[in-house]
């Protein structure tokens, strides 16, 4: 053991494992089960002195930074081999003030745990629709969820963040960094806690999905495209078109299916969604009252840990039909899927220039996700991309939240720019380079 490491040792409040070590194996996993990457050092967190203690030691040691909040990340960043993976899911720390209706919350929380902490006062902000997903990773990107077309996008809600910076240093983002934390991802610091608006949501909420069969997709997509213009924003609807839902009763059977959720008055959402259900001939209709937090975990069994994954995404303003359906039929695996939502509501109405995410016009964000167990997967991440080109003629752009290997300024466009800038002035050397990179201009600005 180096001088250095043994002094790293005696500075640091939480855990650190080298390869071979009792709890590395189980650290350095990941949810995409593409990624068996081994990194030199793993530094599990208790607060933000660890992490600028890691960076420090990163930094001396001419190491590669990944950071992992929930481990989420498709492209598997929050590992990496060789390097230092700064891990932050220790951190859980949350305080909920419900007289100012915010709350701040250690960048280590998943959703499960940030929403049984704000729901306990009948309160909540749009987050991320797997429950295991970490708040980091979602908010930094963007945040969609089903309180969107209500309270606008998770980063919308963002009213504050501390983060340690590239020379270890823990500040209070100022109003341009924070513009650029909203949306623009883990490429100008490492945030440790962040600081959002709530709102009063349920406990308990109106949803559920809504399985057609597939060849009535044309219809309930005409139908939505229509309807959901003048719905009200307490209506928020997420999209899947799968060969095999996760029901018992129609496993194998190919399917489109929305899932809205009402986070308004009961008897009106009945209402609203009475035209909705009543189309077409629904092959299941699990529409109910149900708890705010159980909505949030309708999708995890879409997104189970361990398996194989790859997507890409487009931003559209109307959904091909014809295009949907030969997709779903040519999936390459009974876990793949098409996934998204419908966008619009208070989510399209935020100034275009307010967050680094930019414009979010009404329409949908559409996902085509490949799923697979085992080794390869060459054949699935094809089926991917060649659906990803064939809806590119339709597509108006893409969200950064759902980047996966494309190049980032395909979703920034002129923010782009605008990021950079900050780029070079809290990480010139590209420090925080494991992510969707922003990468600084040659030279910096500092």
């Amino acid at each position: 053991m180096t001088t250095s490491l043994m002094n790293l040792r005696e500075a640091f409040r939480g855990t650190l494992l080298r390869p071979g070590e009792e709890g590395y194996d189980e650290a350095r996993r990941v949810w995409n089960g593409a990624f068996d990457r081994r990194p030199a050092l793993i530094a599990r967190c208790a607060g933000a002195d660890d992490v600028q203690t890691a960076v420090r030691y990163a930094r001396e040691h001419d190491l590669p930074i990944a950071v992992r909040g929930g481990g989420h990340s498709v492209q598997g960043y929050g590992v990496s081999d060789g390097g230092v993976t700064i891990d932050l899911s220790p951190m859980k720390a949350v305080t909920v003030d419900p007289a100012t209706r915010s709350v701040r919350a250690a960048a280590g929380l998943t959703w499960a745990e940030f929403d049984l902490a704000t729901q306990r006062h009948g309160l909540a902000t749009t987050g991320g629709s797997v429950s295991s997903t970490g708040i980091a990773g979602v908010t930094l990107g963007g945040g969609f969820g089903h309180l969107m077309r209500r309270h606008g996008l998770t980063v919308d809600n963002l009213r504050g963040a501390s983060l340690v910076t590239a020379d270890g240093d823990l500040v209070r983002a100022d109003a341009e960094l924070l513009w650029a934390l909203r949306g623009g991802g883990g490429n100008f610091g490492i945030v440790t806690a962040f600081e959002y608006d709530l709102h009063p949501v349920g406990p308990v909420v109106l949803g559920g999905p809504i399985f057609w069969p597939l060849d009535q997709a044309a219809e309930v997509l005409r139908f939505l495209s229509s309807w959901a213009a003048d719905a009200p924003d307490e209506l928020g609807i997420a999209l899947v078109a799968t060969q095999s839902p996760p029901i018992p009763a129609l496993a194998g059977t190919p399917v489109f299916g929305l899932l809205p959720v009402w986070c308004g008055d009961p008897a009106t959402g009945e209402r609203v969604l009475a035209p909705l259900r009543a189309l077409g001939e629904p092959l299941a209709d699990l529409v109910r009252p149900m708890p705010y937090r159980a909505v949030q975990s309708l999708l995890d069994l879409a997104a189970a840990p361990g398996l194989c994954s790859y997507w890409r995404s487009h931003q559209l303003p109307e959904l091909p039909p014809d295009v949907l359906t030969d997709l779903v039929a040519t999936l390459p695996t009974p876990q793949s899927l098409l996934n998204g939502w419908l966008i619009g509501g208070a989510a399209s109405r935020i100034a275009p220039d307010a967050t680094a995410v930019g414009p979010r016009p009404p329409g949908f964000e559409l996902r085509l996700i490949a799923n697979w167990a085992g080794p390869g997967g060459d054949d699935h991440r094809a089926w991917v991309r060649a659906g990803w080109e064939r809806l590119r003629p339709y597509a108006s752009g893409q969200y950064a939240a759902f980047l996966s290997d494309e190049d980032p300024g395909t979703a920034y466009g002129e923010r782009l720019s605008r990021l950079t800038a900050v780029k070079d002035h809290w990480d010139p050397h590209n420090v925080f380079r494991l992510n969707p990179n922003i990468k600084p201009s040659p030279g910096g600005s500092r």
